[in-house]
């Protein structure tokens, strides 16, 4: 046997073994993770807190004043119910505080006028979910989300351009919203 092949055959030999240690070190982290569905109706075993899902069907949402604010709860209250509405009694109350805000995102010139052509609705929420039995605050937090609209030149289709934006990115608030409420719920249980 020459000196290239014992070279071979140990580093072969450490890198089987680097392996080996690599899967194992894996397998002995993955081990500790207690990740878990976030919706899920079961839990982890027997005895174990249900899943978000449960607490997510028992929120009752207030009403709320403005168009886009009631996209928002709109689309929560399906979320979190499957479009059967309310619940006739809830174990939560959730108050929203929409807000919606159209900033130019380009501006291009269009014969004389500096007109924006591009814009941005950012529509956002801040949310506080009580106990409804106790009035406890339960969880709060805020979130937003945006979406990009052209601007034409006609007023009209300017107007229905910004409230096809408000629309989007209230329905990807609700998203967003009922994500972060049900992990929430799952760290309050």
């Amino acid at each position: 046997m020459s000196l290239p092949d014992q070279t071979r055959k140990s580093s072969a030999h450490i890198s089987h073994r680097a392996i080996i240690l690599g899967l194992s070190l894996s397998l002995a982290a993955l081990s500790a993770c207690t990740v878990r569905p976030l919706y899920s109706d079961a839990g982890m075993a027997a005895g174990a807190h249900a899943g978000a899902s449960a607490g997510l069907s028992s929120i009752a949402i207030k009403p709320v004043t403005t168009r886009y604010a009631q996209e928002v709860r709109n689309h929560l209250i399906f979320g979190f119910n499957g479009g059967a509405g309310q619940p006739a009694n809830p174990l939560y109350s959730l108050t929203l505080n929409v807000t919606a805000l159209a900033t130019s995102a380009a501006n291009i010139q269009r014969a004389l006028e500096e007109e924006p052509t591009a814009s941005m609705m950012t529509v956002g929420a801040t949310y506080v979910l009580t106990d409804a039995k106790t009035g406890k605050v339960v969880a709060r937090g805020r979130r937003e989300a945006s979406s990009s609209y052209d601007v034409p030149r006609q007023s009209f289709a300017a107007l229905r351009a910004q409230r096809d934006a408000e629309n989007r990115a209230a329905r990807e608030l609700a998203e967003l919203l009922r994500l972060a409420i049900g992990q929430d719920l799952a760290k309050a249980r």
